[in-house]
């Protein structure tokens, strides 16, 4: 194979508000306003029942784990990753919502240690905290220089992608948008005079040609489109999030980069080019929470994207296999690698995928 490689870290869901924000230096205020829970630090205690106990404060590095050091060895070109809460002090909850997610702004560093060159904020709980706690939450990450998309003052904004400079002079643009089945509410969706998250109504052809159109820049730019989509368990992707993302690869995208779901859901390779349709989650306080075991959800995967620079071509895949434990992200026992192999080939149509040495996952690609 010729040609310069770009690798880009992919990740699901990354939710550093309720019990993991109680865990840090600078701890939000704790009230909840869910149907059973209305102490933030009853998450704390659940994780702690099963996993034993969790060190407070713990330092900025503590939820990530072993997955820094994992970024490190592998050294990826950018960085996207899903930030599912809001950074705000803002105490108004966005009515008619169950779950509500922020972290204190002090807390940021847990964010920002990631390294992340793209933050997306295209997801159901960006606005848990209504427009005052998205407009801190852009405040917050802008003060701290991380790029943002599918959120922003105004409609321009929100949809704009983000553009990371790459090596050789070449961009990484990113569109983020978010859909009503992962429940995100129209309500939210950014206009020409009110802030809010670039909101995807409907997956028609249209609509990708829309997204489409929204990359229009040099040649050379590689395309990636976040989307936030779905419901939350089963590994059964609906056709018209096959068809879009389809319609999204034939219009120039190089990845699509699926989140929602709390476990991993099929991936494609279509035209030489990666479809994600859910990543899983990454980070979070949900051990504890029982009832739907039988997806795993406790085993978590970071996504190691190799794409030719110039065509966008996908030349390797590599998923490292975690498990989170004490709210810590540690490297995933064997037989849990096994397991993750076994379920991600099954529900991916028997794509290949090998457990290397190392204990990653690797997806064998064509000329890769």
């Amino acid at each position: 194979m010729g040609g310069e490689v770009v690798t880009l870290f992919l990740c699901g869901d990354v939710m550093l508000g309720r019990g993991v924000d109680q865990i840090l230096a600078h701890p939000g205020d704790p009230a909840l306003r869910e149907a059973y829970v209305e102490d933030a630090r009853t998450y704390v205690r659940l994780v702690e029942s099963v996993s034993g106990p969790v060190p407070v404060p713990a330092v900025p590095s503590w939820p990530w784990g072993e997955a820094l050091r994992a970024l490190d060895e592998a050294g990826p070109d950018a960085r996207v990753v899903n930030l599912e809460t809001s950074v705000t002090q803002c105490g108004t909850f966005a009515p008619g919502k169950e779950i509500h997610y922020r972290m204190h702004p002090d807390n940021l560093p847990t964010l920002a240690v990631a390294r992340p060159d793209v933050t997306v904020l295209a997801n159901n709980h960006i606005l848990d905290f209504g427009l005052p706690g998205l407009l801190e939450t852009l405040e917050v990450l802008t003060q701290a220089g991380l790029r943002t998309a599918g959120a922003g003052r105004d409609a321009e904004e929100a949809y704009a992608p983000a553009a990371v400079p790459l090596p050789g002079g070449r961009r990484l643009l990113v569109s983020a948008l978010g859909t009503p089945s992962s429940g995100v509410p129209p309500g939210w969706a950014a206009t020409a005079e009110r802030a809010g998250v670039a909101f995807l109504p409907g997956l028609s052809p249209s609509a990708a040609d829309a997204v489409v159109r929204r990359f229009a820049g040099r040649d050379g730019d590689l395309r990636v489109v976040s989307v936030h989509w779905g419901s939350n368990w089963g590994y059964r992707v609906p056709r018209e999030q096959v068809r879009f993302a389809h319609a999204l690869v034939d219009g120039g995208v190089d990845v699509v980069h699926g989140h929602s779901s709390h476990h991993p859901r099929p991936l494609e390779v279509y035209r030489d080019r990666l479809i994600l349709y859910g990543c899983g989650d990454f980070v979070d306080d949900y051990e504890g929470i029982s009832g739907y075991e039988e997806f795993r959800d406790e085993l978590r995967l970071a996504y190691l994207v190799s794409v030719e620079a110039d065509s966008g071509r996908l030349t390797g895949l590599r998923m490292v296999p975690l498990r989170a434990r004490r709210m810590r992200l540690e490297r995933a026992p064997e037989e849990d690698r096994v397991w993750l192999r076994g379920t991600l080939d099954r529900i991916s149509g028997g794509v290949g995928l090998v457990l290397d040495a190392d204990g990653s996952l690797v997806l064998p690609v064509r000329g890769g």
